[in-house]
């Protein structure tokens, strides 16, 4: 049984805000600190959504939402958030500084139990152990989205990582319904963005360099993955746009890749600077809550009238 009853999440976005609900749902006592009263009303708002999602899928009654928002706590002070707390779980931007900057902040306010957990997306816990104080307290622990369904943890160590901080957090994952994922060997990306994030940089790169239309690669990938309910560029649109730019543009500067900061720079001339964060503001590659991928036609053969018109998008430009 773990002990890792009071949780903080830093970071209220799209996966913190999924993260924080899920961890008061299955019964812990959540604090979400972001950095301004204005993320944390984005992230009240995507909680009530996440409460009607819960009533008509998972099988929640009223009362199991009514005591989820009672487990809940929201503050822009990030003092009063750490404090005495079980477990803080790390879901800032996929900025290193930025992240290394939080860990400086908080490490002389933690008690001296607290566990950190990281829920970065393709960076190493090795590259922060030291910032956050408690190097033996500290590992990653990365969630999928929509983690109500996609309920894989990601549990990976750095050198430093104690044997019994990972069995906590191991139980602590089992205990709010995940299926634990340990990492052998360290890993940027752990299993699953190792092999998403060349996935999406590959669909983005048909859509910037003008190859084939969002649509038509998700109906593609559809296709070929019978059974899926979206394609990569719906993908896009559940991670959200300014996670996937931060990803993109890190190793694509890191990388020296031109065509990844190409896809970076796409996303965030069509998106970012057009406030369209995907399935968190309603728009993205598609628009929300009825996106084309969810039609039931979407992976139909089309009326043999539209020959003409298919043909006509095959012309080269």
């Amino acid at each position: 049984m773990s002990t890792l009853d009071k949780v903080t999440v830093l970071g209220g976005g799209v996966l913190g805000g999924q993260i924080a609900w899920h961890c008061a749902f299955k019964g812990k006592t959540v604090v979400i600190y972001d950095i301004s009263e204005e993320a944390l009303d984005r992230c009240r708002g995507a909680h009530g959504q996440y409460a009607s999602i819960y009533l008509a899928e998972i099988g929640a009654s009223e009362q199991d939402i009514a005591d989820t928002y009672a487990r809940l706590t929201y503050t822009t002070d990030i003092a009063s958030a750490v404090a005495g707390q079980d477990l803080v779980v790390e879901a800032v931007p996929e900025i290193p500084e930025l992240k290394t900057k939080v860990y400086t902040e908080i490490a002389g306010l933690l008690d001296a139990r607290t566990l950190i957990a990281t829920n970065s997306s393709t960076l190493l816990p090795r590259d922060f152990a030291e910032a956050t104080g408690r190097p033996g307290k500290y590992c990653a622990l990365h969630f999928a989205n929509l983690i109500w369904t996609l309920n894989v943890a990601e549990i990976m160590a750095h050198p430093g990582t104690a044997a019994d901080t990972l069995t906590h957090i191991t139980e602590f994952a089992i205990e709010i319904g995940m299926v634990p994922v340990p990492m052998h060997r360290e890993q940027n990306g752990y299993v699953l963005n190792t092999w998403l994030v060349p996935l999406l940089n590959a669909a983005q790169t048909l859509v910037t360099n003008g190859v084939a239309t969002p649509e038509d690669i998700d109906r593609t990938y559809m296709i070929v993955n019978r059974g899926v309910p979206r394609g990569p560029m719906g993908v896009f649109d559940v991670i959200g746009m300014k996670t996937a730019y931060d990803v993109l543009a890190y190793w694509g500067e890191r990388n020296d890749d031109q065509q990844m900061l190409a896809n970076a720079a796409y996303l965030k001339e069509n998106f970012l600077h057009q406030g369209k964060l995907g399935l968190q503001s309603g728009q993205g590659y598609y628009n929300y809550p009825d996106p084309a991928y969810a039609d039931p036609d979407f992976l139909s053969v089309p009326q043999i009238s539209s020959a003409s018109d298919i043909a006509a998008r095959a012309m080269l430009t």
